[in-house]
């Protein structure tokens, strides 16, 4: 399933439904089919998403690293996408979009 979030103020930002429901989730939100993220709720859904990035970085640095034997880490292109790659669009959207004074919607 892919899921398009919507805005006025933006281009569409498309993602993967796994993807979209983690994102929403973190935003308080249900995953649905269809949804809408008010112009009042965006300022509590940037700061959610960001508060969830800085949680995952620090999360990961109390991960012990394995830096001995370079070829034991993955090829680039392998390395798992972080929160914070994933939701940078997302939160790029949502934040021109409450400068803009505009919602944003998703729909698959």
């Amino acid at each position: 399933m892919i899921i398009t979030f919507k805005s006025r103020a933006t281009a569409d930002t498309i993602m993967f439904g796994d993807n979209a429901r983690q994102l929403l989730s973190l935003m308080g939100k249900p995953f649905d089919t269809k949804g809408i993220i008010t112009l009042e709720q965006l300022p509590a859904a940037i700061d959610a998403l960001k508060q969830a990035i800085v949680a995952s970085r620090e999360a990961e640095r109390a991960q012990p690293q394995d830096d001995d034997n370079p070829e034991d880490r993955p090829p680039a292109m392998l390395m798992p996408v972080s929160l914070a790659q994933r939701a940078a669009p997302l939160i790029e959207q949502l934040e021109r979009s409450l400068k803009a004074k505009q919602p944003v919607i998703w729909e698959s």
